[in-house]
């Protein structure tokens, strides 16, 4: 099973969601609404920035409304002083909707354990020039340290300039990728540098009580 499938979609009935929850009763309100949402997180992404330490966005739609949760290891960067961030932030959403808003932004108090956000961290190290060989052994240790049962990391690319691009692999606890009950968290970062795009994947093997989105 290995690397042919998402860890994530794998795991969809069992571990995992969706990241957008509606229905489109037509090819034309379903190709409108995924337009709709690709604006949406493009959007928060922009505002927030990567000091905002966005993990995930995920989208419901009802007839009445879109309700929109932002996992965030940093709510007061979306929030604002008194609101004013995220009522900006609904406003500009409400116009690519056309309809009523609920923005709602949900803390990861474990950010060491959100994929997501270790590999945004190890990519803005990799970004800023740190050797990305102590960025990965130090963002391993962390998540060990913070509970996981195991993590692996994969960096791909023209490492240190090199002439060829290569993938080095660090792995240290249990990454049972074909098990389905494992609670395993996956994402994927492109770091910008000037020698080229540097890839990013991390696997973290989290305690079945363990869920990211809402540690």
């Amino acid at each position: 099973m290995g690397h042919k499938i998402n860890p994530k979609s794998f795991r969809l009935p069992l571990k995992q969601n969706w990241d957008s929850l509606w229905f489109a009763s037509n090819p034309a309100q379903y190709r409108a609404q995924l337009q709709q949402d690709i604006k949406i997180r493009a959007l928060i992404e922009k505002e927030g920035g990567p000091q905002a330490a966005i993990a995930n966005i995920s989208i419901a739609r009802t007839t009445q409304k879109t309700k929109v949760s932002i996992h965030t290891g940093r709510p007061g960067v979306l929030i604002g002083r008194s609101g004013q961030n995220i009522e900006k932030l609904t406003t500009a959403i409400k116009k690519i909707t056309g309809g009523k808003v609920e923005v709602e932004v949900i803390e990861i108090r474990k950010t060491d354990l959100s994929a997501s956000l270790v590999a945004q961290n190890i990519g803005g190290q990799i970004s800023r020039r740190v050797a990305y060989r102590r960025a990965v052994k130090m963002a391993i240790q962390k998540v060990m340290q913070a509970g996981a049962l195991g993590v692996k990391i994969a960096v791909a690319g023209r490492l240190n300039g090199a002439e060829i691009a290569r993938t080095e692999k660090f792995a240290e606890g249990s990454i049972p990728l074909s098990t389905l009950k494992a609670n395993i968290d996956f994402a994927v970062f492109h770091a910008t540098t000037t020698y080229g795009t540097i890839g990013i994947k991390v696997w973290i093997l989290n305690k079945p009580e363990n869920n990211n989105v809402n540690s």
